[in-house]
């Protein structure tokens, strides 16, 4: 089938039974993979209620129609489940090479479900699938795994996608890693994966994934590697930490867990200065962008490199570190380990805003002085964390369960919603990123959202939006009607980025953009596809997700931020300008009445609109 396998790989972990389901054209037309196929599967099969950590939640692999296309950008696939961390709906994009190797191995997508009586991993090659023990690797680091499963499989090729000792046990925000320096970082899916006795999922392929129309699919493939040095230069020469100084300048990094927009020694985590330790770019499955950078720095394992700006600002300006060997440490030990950088960064520097305002003391964290700018005990506690050691297990639970029992007054250093730390990305710098984590239905995330500076001026990216009805600039700091009507149009597309499962950098708009893409879907499949039927892929994934949280217990109520981002800044920038709560619940309802959800909950006749006619049967009377 062009553009898929059309098998997916159903594992149940209890009873080692493996077995393959056909889904029809359809269903994947409708459902595509990544995002949406999970939110499918988990609404259709986990019931309401079930505990994230037990046997009843389900693990959800799934590739999507672009991944493993010889385009740049077309290398990446989700995991998904219900969430550890927030209790609601939880996936994660990785990119790498393991997506598309899953594709030319032979399957679209793997279902987990139940729990093996004792650690395992899963083989997968050329279409067939076996569990084997993994008793020998169960405590291994990130490195260590991969090698001793090559090893055995007698394969240097196998892409490995692998837990740490942080999802063995259990850590809220556990990760999961391939290739080792790509992750599947937020929302704790690998915690689930540590709950289920599963160490890792290895896959080998050797069947290019077969197309409609290899010419087409070859002239956008040429266009995007002639294209790269154009639209992705700044991504080639820094890297994502290229943000570090650009958000700086504009009083946007975030500092001391949020308190400020501006950390004082922002040069020496730029990526300028990283760039002086620079041994080669790497790169993502076919991907020309090559904007992963792998470094050389003190005696670190230069493996571990290719620290992403998420991770340089959770462990540097946001913990008020700023020797970069250390950042650069923290980076090596959650990748070892298997912990979201984001949510174990944010939820050490909540410890140590705590400290600055006397609500804990060393005495409490096991003698540590978890100070903002101690770096020494910043590593210490990463490594408590994931072995959830002392106060290291308490954080492991993350911030908002933290603050819950910490108490006095600790909820309000709690950066995060529905439980899930924010990224590194100020909402008082980008008010419709700040909507957009409210109503995140995985928390605080910006990967399915918008950044306000994309559309606050007239540029090859808003001339590429008309085509989804976007033709004029909104201000950044604006939440009016109109922004919220751009927000959720974009926040549509980026679901379907998620869907596809393709990178947001290369297919965003002002690079490939929406035309580009549906005719590389056209082409893939040989479907004929609309740039219309893409927001709609988007749009179906976002209300499955809705849905899902809907029924698990979650309001209107939840979509809301901390009190932190209605305050201004003491200092830089932003001391003049915070959101304001009349602006923002203004906005919120705009928000909900143009994606077609009263009071927070899709309605009847939205769901009809998509075709999701059966998940009405899934919500509220």
């Amino acid at each position: 089938m062009p553009g898929y396998n059309g098998k997916i790989l159903r594992v149940n972990l209890t009873s080692g039974a493996i077995t393959i389901e056909e889904p029809s054209e359809n269903f994947y037309r409708t459902y595509f993979g990544g995002e949406a196929f999970i939110s499918y599967t988990l609404l259709k099969e986990v019931a309401k209620g079930v505990d994230p950590l037990g046997p009843e939640n389900k693990l959800v692999f799934a590739a999507g129609i672009l991944t493993g296309l010889p385009v740049g950008g077309c290398g990446r696939h989700a995991v998904g489940a219900k969430s550890p961390l927030t209790g609601g709906i939880g996936f994660s994009e990785a990119g790498g090479y393991w997506g598309a190797e899953l594709k030319m191995a032979g399957f679209d997508a793997i279902i987990f479900e139940g729990k093996s009586p004792k650690p395992v991993y899963l083989s997968v090659t050329d279409g067939k699938a076996e569990l084997r023990d993994a008793g020998k690797l169960w405590g291994m680091k990130a490195l260590e795994c991969q090698d001793a499963i090559r090893a055995e499989l007698g394969d240097n090729l196998v892409k490995v996608a692998l837990i740490g000792p942080g999802g063995e046990n259990m850590v809220r925000y556990a990760c999961i890693s391939n290739d080792i320096d790509a992750f599947a970082g937020r929302s704790g899916m690998g915690a689930v994966m540590g709950s289920k006795n599963l160490k890792a999922v290895a896959c080998r392929g050797h069947q290019r994934v077969a197309v409609a129309s290899p010419e087409k699919v070859a002239e956008i493939g040429k266009w995007v590697r002639d294209n790269t040095p154009v639209f992705a230069k700044g991504l080639r020469d820094l890297g994502t930490p290229r943000l570090t100084e650009m958000l700086n300048m504009d009083g946007g990094l975030p500092t001391r867990n949020f308190q400020l927009g501006q950390f004082e020694n922002v040069d020496a985590i730029s990526g300028k200065t990283i760039n002086e330790y620079l041994v080669r770019r790497k790169a993502c499955f076919a991907c020309p962008v090559q904007c992963k950078r792998e470094i050389k720095i003190g005696n670190l394992d230069q493996r571990y490199s290719g620290q992403e700006y998420e991770t340089i600002a959770a462990f540097g300006s946001c913990c008020g570190v700023s020797d970069l060997v250390t950042v650069c440490k923290a980076h090596e030990l959650t990748s070892a380990y298997g912990v979201d950088s984001i949510s174990c960064g944010a939820s050490i520097s909540f410890a140590m805003e705590c400290v600055e305002n006397g609500i804990l003391t060393p005495a409490d964290m096991d003698g540590i002085d978890l100070r903002f700018g101690n770096g020494e005990a910043m590593l210490k506690m990463i490594e408590m964390i994931a072995l959830r050691k002392g106060f290291g297990d308490l954080l492991a639970e993350g911030s908002l369960r933290a603050a819950k029992k910490i108490g006095k007054g600790s909820e309000a250093y709690a950066m995060q919603v529905k439980g899930q730390e924010f990224p590194m990305h100020e909402p008082r710098y980008k008010p419709a990123l700040g909507m957009g984590f409210a109503m995140s239905p995985t928390g605080a995330d910006h990967c399915h959202n918008m950044h306000d500076g994309l559309v606050a001026a007239k540029t090859p990216i808003l001339e590429d939006s008309k085509s989804i009805g976007i033709y004029e600039p909104v201000p950044v700091k604006s939440l009016s009607d109109e922004k919220m009507r751009v927000l959720v149009v974009f926040t549509y597309w980026q679901h379907f980025i998620n869907s596809a499962v393709v990178c947001q950098f290369v297919m965003s708009s002002g690079r490939v953009a929406y035309k580009r893409t549906a005719e590389l879907v056209e082409a893939a499949t040989g479907w004929n596809f609309s740039v219309l039927e893409l927001i709609k892929v988007g749009e179906r994934a976002a209300n499955l997700a809705r849905a899902f949280n809907v029924r698990e217990g979650f309001t209107a109520a939840d979509d809301v931020l901390p009190e932190r981002c209605f305050t201004p800044h003491a200092s830089g920038p932003l001391k003049d300008y915070a959101l304001n709560h009349a602006e923002f619940d203004n906005a919120k309802e705009a928000y909900y009445g143009i994606s077609g959800w009263p009071n927070g909950i899709p309605s009847k006749g939205k769901l009809l609109e998509l075709d999701l006619g059966w998940v009405v049967s899934h919500l509220p009377e």
